[in-house]
């Protein structure tokens, strides 16, 4: 009988190029619950304790939040993107762009 191991994303987010893939891979679906847990897979990669202390929140409180099921506020989230070194960025949607053209 084969035994399967549980997959952790975290484990595999080793550098800034592969969190930065993984991120915006995620965002293209548009999910808020698959965002929040995206960051909370890249926290966990980076040290979950270290991000709470950073962004100011208890680590329980940033587990909840990242959980995917959480709620957090923008403020939380950008809190939290500052202590990952992440930034948000807008730029225009490229369907969007060519439907004003």
């Amino acid at each position: 009988m084969l035994e399967l191991q549980d997959f952790d994303i975290a484990e595999h987010l080793k550098s800034e190029e592969q969190i930065q893939l993984y991120l915006n891979e995620i965002l293209q679906e548009d999910n808020v619950e698959l965002i929040l847990s995206a960051l909370g897979d890249i926290a966990r990669a980076r040290n979950m304790s270290q991000i709470a202390r950073d962004a100011g929140v208890t680590r329980e409180g940033l587990y909840k939040a990242l959980s995917g099921k959480g709620n957090p506020t923008f403020s939380t989230v950008l809190k939290v993107m500052k202590a990952l070194n992440l930034r948000l960025e807008i730029k225009p949607n490229r369907l969007a762009q060519t439907a004003l053209n």
